[in-house]
């Protein structure tokens, strides 16, 4: 039997057909790393089918680590500026050392990495929803995953981000209640375009101030968008935390060659707050 070997061209980076993962899978094979497509692991979960996979962009010579939620791409190594960004913005608008860090999906792990970078960071708890992608950081099956897994500062919290930012106890279950200086999030694509209409809820004034409840006074809500800014949503962040930004973050798409705008979301929870 012939190897399977799937060619990507540009447009394969947004699209790949479920029919060659289904062909794939039942042949019992992987493409050869170099040449095109592997996909490295594949699970059904209860948000849908999740696999994650590695390419070769030949446009760049360079292999390109993705993790597909259905046909949607939730994470791609090829892009990560916005995501470093998030920790970088939001960890800067904090004074003093000791911080105690929440990032809301682990994904390739770029978010926590950059949180981790600094020095001023004392603890970094990683709320992931899917026990997979935790697994593929724990195994080194990514490239992160030896640096998020070896830094005694870091602990993975398999749970749903929403459901626990909802929640009265909070993000860690070792120690209920517990205040944070700064709460990162990367998980749906905008405000307005998310991967499960049951996050709508988080996006609103009460579950934005349900979320503020876990943030010591002074302390930053960061959040990942796909799209360009939105007023509409910076004027809501304003006026639950008191202080809010809107952060364009703008990169070179090498693959279209042009400019290309994220945003970071970021507002301060008032130093009175209790």
């Amino acid at each position: 039997m012939q190897p399977l070997v799937v060619n990507c061209d540009q447009l394969g980076f947004f699209v790949l057909q479920r029919s060659v993962n289904r062909q794939s899978r039942a042949a019992g094979l992987n493409c050869p790393m170099g040449l095109h497509l592997e996909e490295l692991d594949y699970r059904q979960t209860p948000l849908g089918a999740l696999s994650l996979r590695r390419r070769r962009e030949p446009k760049l010579d360079v292999d390109v680590f993705e993790i597909m939620l259905g046909d949607e791409h939730l994470m791609s190594s090829l892009f990560t500026v916005s995501e470093i960004a998030l920790a970088r913005l939001g960890i800067a608008a904090l004074d003093g050392k000791s911080l105690d860090v929440v990032v809301g999906g682990l994904g390739l792990g770029f978010t926590a990495h950059a949180v981790l970078e600094d020095s001023n960071v004392a603890s970094l708890l990683v709320v992931e929803a899917l026990d997979a992608v935790i697994e593929w950081h724990q195994k080194a099956i990514l490239p992160l995953g030896p640096r998020l897994t070896g830094d005694p500062r870091c602990r993975f919290v398999h749970g749903d981000f929403f459901e626990l930012s909802a929640s009265s106890a909070g993000f860690d279950g070792d120690a209920p209640n517990r205040l944070f200086h700064a709460i990162l999030v990367d998980i749906d694509h905008a405000p307005d375009l998310l991967l499960s209409a049951a996050n709508a809820g988080f996006y609103r004034p009460e579950g934005l101030r349900k979320l503020a409840a876990h943030l010591r006074p002074g302390g930053i809500f960061g959040l990942w968008s796909n799209e360009r800014p939105d007023d509409a949503f910076v004027a809501r962040l304003a006026d639950v935390f008191g202080r809010a930004r809107a952060e364009p973050v703008t990169f070179h798409n090498p693959l279209q060659n042009r400019p290309f705008t994220q945003t970071v979301y970021l507002a301060q929870k008032s130093s009175e707050s209790g």
